[in-house]
């Protein structure tokens, strides 16, 4: 085993103690370095499908800040929302440079997620946020460990609890405390899944050895799923505008440490009883600017341009790295 793959053994084995509270929303000061190639010691632009337009590899004096599992950007494709598995929601904006990469991070603030009752529950059991989707009117929260999928009101997802929930098809017992949905997005309005969440888990499988998911809703509601490709499991996904679903996937070995991956999964497979697979758009592993990739969102830019934005969960460990990735989808839809 080499060194770096000994480091990430010991940061993913630990557990991690949950950040302060943040119950009425702190400013926090974010330090951020740019990273100008996605290879390391290459200037190589395209890997795979995928072309990469830039990223940031940033940190902060203040503790809250880390953990982060998934991303949103608002339809600006500049503020976003962030959900952190230490129970937190993150929000801010991203900066670019005169050739349009990521040049920081702007107005981030950190707030406490509150339970049902209006309450900061500051619990890592009761408030694991590992999914975040945005719809009209809602944020949409997968939470694992206590597994549920909880809806917010958006505007006013900072102060408010819950107002509703999802139920999630399948028996508690069959869902690992740790290993839940971690995946959460929401369809396009317009496409055959007519604007549901999608839920994907991390590593809680079926009988077959894949990975459940299910559709929360509308006139395809019900469970199919995802052929897992060991040592892969799932940590987020977006849908392209055409109803396609990317879903970023994690492997961790001691052999050679952490890599990454996105799979392209077909709309018109994504139905109840499905079983579905799809095309590899992207694998990296340590050689690349990585790290534990957990969080994935799309957006189209005004030109048509897809972009592809990841972000890494550094689980509040001396040894990870707070990282935005952005690739440009090569060809288009």
């Amino acid at each position: 085993m080499t060194r770096l793959s000994a480091l990430f053994a010991t940061a993913l084995a630990v557990t991690v103690v949950a950040a302060p509270s943040a119950a009425t929303g702190v400013a926090v000061e974010i330090d951020s370095r740019t990273i100008s190639h996605f290879g390391v010691g290459s200037a190589a632009r395209a890997f795979g499908k995928l072309e990469f337009v830039g990223g940031l590899m940033y940190s902060s004096p203040n503790a809250l800040v880390g953990a982060v599992s998934s991303i949103r950007f608002r339809p600006d494709h500049k503020h976003f929302v962030a959900v952190l598995d230490t129970g937190h929601w993150m929000t801010g904006s991203i900066e670019r440079d005169e050739e349009g990469a990521l040049a920081g991070l702007a107005d981030v603030k950190i707030s406490s997620m509150l339970n049902a009752d209006g309450k900061d529950e500051n619990s890592k059991y009761l408030m694991d946020a590992e999914g975040l989707a945005l719809a009209p009117g809602a944020a949409i929260v997968s939470y694992e460990q206590n597994h549920r999928v909880d809806v917010y009101p958006d505007p006013g997802l900072e102060t408010s609890g819950p107002k509703a929930r999802y139920d999630i098809p399948y028996p508690r017992w069959e869902i690992r405390i740790n290993r839940g949905f971690e995946t959460i997005a929401v369809s396009p309005e317009d496409g055959p899944l007519a604007g549901a969440p999608v839920i994907v888990a991390e590593r809680s499988l079926d009988a077959q050895g894949n990975m459940m998911a299910a559709i929360l809703d509308g006139p395809l509601k019900g469970t199919f799923s995802v052929v897992r490709n060991d040592p892969y499991d799932a940590t987020d996904g977006g849908f392209l505008p055409n109803g396609d679903l990317l879903l970023l996937e994690r492997r961790f070995r001691l052999s050679d440490g952490v890599g990454m991956r996105i799979r392209r999964i077909k709309a018109e497979d994504i139905r109840p009883g499905a079983v579905v697979d799809g095309e590899v758009l992207i694998d990296a592993d340590m050689s690349y600017q990585i790290d534990n990739m957990e969080g994935l969102d799309v957006m189209q830019l005004p030109d048509g341009d897809i972009r592809i934005v990841i972000v890494s969960d550094d689980n509040h460990s001396i040894l990870q790295r707070n990282l935005m990735l952005e690739f440009r989808l090569i060809g288009g839809l």
